[in-house]
């Protein structure tokens, strides 16, 4: 197994244990450039809110995209439209990543911001 099949494979047991809850979950992902993150509703499975390092006014505030700072910086934004969209908690799906580095960050800076998980 290569490393990309033993991540999916990892998400998949947290995704299915999450849907087993029903509640909205904070998703992440990451590739060398840039960080994204969602909150999709555990009920719908529709997506509620956004930020990655894509939107314009996240890049024209960081210097690189895809390190700890901008993903400090998609964390901050994440809670903040999470809030304006009424939602206080969420489940951390990390999408099979570490918890270490750009995703720790993300989710400590989220947390910092009043988003609760």
């Amino acid at each position: 197994m290569d490393k990309k099949t033993s991540r999916i494979r990892r998400s998949r047991k947290t995704r299915a244990k999450i849907r087993e809850l029903g509640v909205d979950r904070l998703t992440i992902f990451r590739t060398p450039r840039h960080t994204y993150a969602q909150i999709i509703s555990g009920e719908t499975g529709k997506v509620l809110a956004t930020a990655s390092t894509l939107h314009k006014d996240l890049k024209s505030d960081v210097k690189y995209t895809g390190n700890v700072e901008a993903a400090v910086a998609v964390g901050k934004a994440i809670a903040e439209k999470a809030k304006a969209a009424g939602i206080e908690s969420v489940a951390f799906d990390r999408s099979g990543y570490k918890y270490h580095g750009r995703v720790k960050a993300l989710a400590d800076s989220a947390r910092e911001n009043g988003l609760k998980f």
